[in-house]
C-alpha cells in the first residue's frame, strides 16, 4: 500500500510512475486526496470541538463551586450541543477513513525508475542470456510425451482424481520432485537462509497484507465455510510471520526459505500454455523471502537474482533473465526479474522464477517495521523469489536431457535422486 504522505507530496510523480504500469490513476488519486482533505478537516473540527468542550467543562466546574448553578446548567446545554456535533463529525471522519482505506488498497505499487515501459511480455528487457547449452539440432520430445513414455507423470489419472492441472507424479518422477525440493532447500540453507514450514492456508488478513487481496481474489482457492485461502505461494504465510512486528536493526536482513505446495485457479488459461506441466493448479515451489533496510533492498535484489541464476547453472539449464516492463509487472512489485529456461521440446522459453522487490508496499499493509540503533522506527522493505518453482524446471530437465536410453539426470541431482537415468 502506498503511503498517503507520498501521494500528497508527490502527486504528479505518482501519477506518472503509475502510467508505467498502464494504470490510469487520475480519478482514484483525486478521490484519495479529496477524502484525505475531508478527513483532515473533520479531524480539525473535531479537535476544536473537544477543546471547546474541555474549556466549558472547567468553567462549569468553577460556576458550580461559586454557587452559580443556573449559569452552569446553561453552559451544560452548550456542552450537550457540542457533543451532538462531535458525534456527527466523528461519524463523518470514520466514513472518510474507511473510504480512504478502501481506495488506497486498490492503487498498485509504484514501479522503480529503471522499469522499462511496455504493455506485455513482448516488451520485457532481456538483461542476461546464457544460451550456450541450447541444442543446435536434433528432435526433442516435449515433456508430456516423455512423461507417458517412461510412466513418470500421469496427467489423465490426476485429472480423474481431481481435475485438469493436478498431475500425479509416479516412481522416478515423484523421486525427481523430492530431489529438486531437497536440493533447492539445501542450497538456500548454505546461502544463509533459515528454513520454515508454513501453513498452506491463510486467513484474509494475511492475504491482504501481502497484496493478494483484493487484487487477486478470483485467482485463489477459497474455503468458504472456514473463510481461509489456499496459498498461491509460500511468500504469503512466510512474509506474514512478521506482520505487526517491530524488528531490531541488528537482526536485518531476515532471510527465510520455505517449501510448499502452491494453489492457483489460473482462470482463463488455455492453449499451449496449459499443456503438460506448463500451467498447473497445484505445484511445488521453494520460496526465498527477505526483510531488509530500505537502503539495502536493491543490493539484496541483485544478490537474490545472482543466487537464482546460480541454481540454474548448477542444473545445467540454458536460461535468460528479463526485467519486466511496467505493463507485465504484478500489482505489488516495484521491480521484478523473471527467469526463463529453454524448453528443447517446445522450442520456447518457460518462466521458472520471479524475483521481486516490493519496497515498503507490503510492509505498509503488514505494519512491518524495524528500530534503528538510535531507537527510531522505520518501515522495512520486503523481497521474495522462486528458488525454484518445480513444474517447468522438471519440463526443461526432461526435454533437454534426452539420451538414447532414457533421460539423463544432471550430475548435481544424482545424490538426491539415487539414480542417474530415467528409463
Amino acid at each position: 500500500m502506498l503511503q498517503l504522505s507520498i501521494i500528497r507530496e508527490k502527486t504528479a510523480e505518482v501519477l506518472e510512475r503509475l502510467k508505467l504500469k498502464n494504470y490510469d490513476g487520475a480519478q482514484i488519486i483525486s478521490d484519495i486526496l479529496r477524502l484525505d482533505d475531508t478527513r483532515r478537516e473533520s479531524q480539525k473540527a473535531l479537535d476544536d470541538l473537544q477543546a471547546q468542550s474541555n474549556i466549558l467543562a472547567k468553567e462549569i466546574g468553577i460556576l458550580f463551586k461559586q454557587g452559580k448553578a443556573d449559569e452552569a446548567n446553561a453552559l451544560k446545554e452548550k456542552t450537550a450541543d457540542l457533543k451532538s456535533r462531535a458525534k456527527e463529525l466523528d461519524e463523518k471522519l470514520e466514513s472518510a477513513r474507511k473510504e480512504l482505506e478502501d481506495l488506497l488498497v486498490r492503487v498498485p505499487n509504484l514501479p522503480h525508475q529503471s522499469v522499462p515501459p511496455g504493455k506485455t511480455a513482448e516488451d520485457n528487457e532481456v538483461v542476461l542470456l546464457e544460451d550456450a547449452l541450447i541444442p543446435s539440432s536434433g528432435d526433442y520430445l516435449p515433456h508430456w510425451e516423455l512423461a507417458a513414455k517412461y510412466d513418470i507423470i500421469d496427467f489423465a489419472t490426476g485429472t480423474r482424481i481431481t481435475g485438469a492441472g493436478f498431475p500425479l507424479y509416479k516412481g522416478k518422477g515423484a523421486r525427481l520432485q523430492r530431489a529438486l525440493i531437497n536440493f533447492f532447500l539445501d542450497q538456500a540453507l548454505a546461502a544463509g537462509y533459515t528454513e520454515v514450514q508454513p501453513p498452506y492456508m491463510v486467513n484474509a488478513a494475511s492475504a491482504f497484507a501481502t497484496g493478494q487481496l483484493p487484487d487477486k481474489d478470483g485467482q485463489m482457492y477459497y474455503a468458504q465455510v472456514d473463510e481461509l485461502y489456499l496459498i498461491p505461494t509460500a511468500e504469503v504465510p512466510v512474509t506474514n510471520i512478521y506482520r505487526d512486528s517491530i524488528l531490531k536493526a541488528r537482526d536485518l536482513p531476515v532471510k527465510n526459505v520455505a517449501y510448499s505446495a502452491c494453489f492457483r485457479r489460473e482462470a482463463g488459461s488455455y492453449g499451449k500454455d496449459v499443456r503438460g506441466l506448463n500451467r498447473l493448479h497445484q505445484f511445488d515451489k521453494v520460496e526465498i523471502v527477505q526483510v531488509t533496510r530500505p537502503e539495502n533492498s536493491y543490493q539484496t535484489l541483485e544478490e537474490m537474482r545472482d543466487y537464482v541464476a546460480g541454481l540454474l547453472r548448477k542444473l545445467e539449464l540454458p536460461f535468460r533473465i528479463v526485467k519486466l516492463c511496467g505493463g507485465d509487472m504484478s500489482f505489488t512489485s516495484a521491480l521484478t526479474y523473471d527467469f526463463e529456461v529453454w524448453s528443447a521440446g517446445q522450442k520456447r522459453w518457460l518462466e521458472v522464477s520471479s524475483v521481486s522487490n516490493f519496497e515498503a508496499f507490503q510492509s505498509n499493509r503488514l505494519k512491518l517495521r524495524y528500530k534503528d540503533e538510535a531507537g527510531k522506527i522505520h518501515t522495512a522493505h520486503t523481497l521474495n523469489g522462486s528458488a525454484l518453482a518445480l513444474p517447468r524446471i522438471v519440463a526443461a530437465l526432461l526435454e533437454l536431457n534426452q539420451v538414447n536410453d532414457g533421460i539423463s539426470i544432471p550430475t548435481i541431482l544424482r545424490p538426491y535422486c539415487s539414480f542417474k537415468i530415467i528409463n
